[in-house]
């Protein structure tokens, strides 16, 4: 596609996944404002489709559904992205198909989820350090965050798409969220000059990174090293 507004290509996306009640949307809305205010670069976030049908239609989608919520969600992304900078996805196709494999065994909607997945720029993976909520129709229970995890890190895999683990409560988790976006947005041309001397002070401040385990991509691995 063409370049556009502030010499950003369009269609550079930022996708968010992972298990339900795990701060996908409060992080989506936190880290567009984030962005927003520390490049100029015209930022937004992508509502989760699955969210919006099921306050519209009072119930969960049948399994003969799920494929028009996933093919919606994507267009929400491409149609957006055609307008702004920066765009970050408040969960992806990847999960319609997730979920559709575990309550319909019904795995027809990953390949077409994860030619989608490939898309983004950056994966952004949500960690289960949070405690789950009843938040609406499309929450299962804590029970079945594990398993969602397992599957999106193992489909992940087979794609071949790299993704970062967000970790963290409150403002650490939205810090350790541009600790892996700020090296894409870097990139970037600034639209103005100084805009970006934030992200660059940012970045040189960050302590060097060190090989901690050679399991490092092992829920239980992560999982434990965030415990108390």
């Amino acid at each position: 596609m063409a370049k556009q507004g502030h010499g950003m290509t369009p269609g550079v996306c930022i996708a968010i996944v992972g298990a339900e009640s795990t701060g996908k949307t409060a992080l989506a809305g936190a880290l567009c404002e984030r962005i927003a205010q520390a490049t100029g670069l015209r930022c937004t976030w992508i509502s989760e489709l699955l969210r919006d049908w099921c306050d519209s239609h009072h119930r969960t989608p049948r399994a003969d559904e799920q494929l028009a919520i996933a093919q919606g969600q994507a267009q929400r992304v491409r149609s957006a992205a055609d307008h702004f900078d920066v765009v970050i996805a408040d969960t992806t196709p990847l999960m319609t198909a997730v979920y559709s494999e575990m309550l319909f065994a019904d795995a027809s909607l990953y390949g077409m989820a994860l030619a989608h997945q490939q898309t983004y720029a950056l994966t952004l993976l949500t960690a289960l350090d949070l405690p789950w909520v009843p938040d609406g129709l499309q929450r299962d229970g804590p029970h079945v965050r594990e398993p969602v995890d397992r599957a999106v890190r193992s489909a992940l895999v087979r794609a071949g798409v790299a993704w970062s683990v967000v970790s963290g409560t409150g403002a650490a988790r939205l810090e350790c969220a541009l600790d892996a976006v700020t090296p894409l947005l870097l990139r970037a041309p600034a639209p103005q000059a100084g805009l970006f001397t934030r992200l660059r002070e940012r970045e040189a401040a960050q302590p060097a990174w060190q090989w901690v385990c050679d399991k490092c991509d092992v829920p239980e691995c992560e999982h434990a090293a965030l415990r108390p």
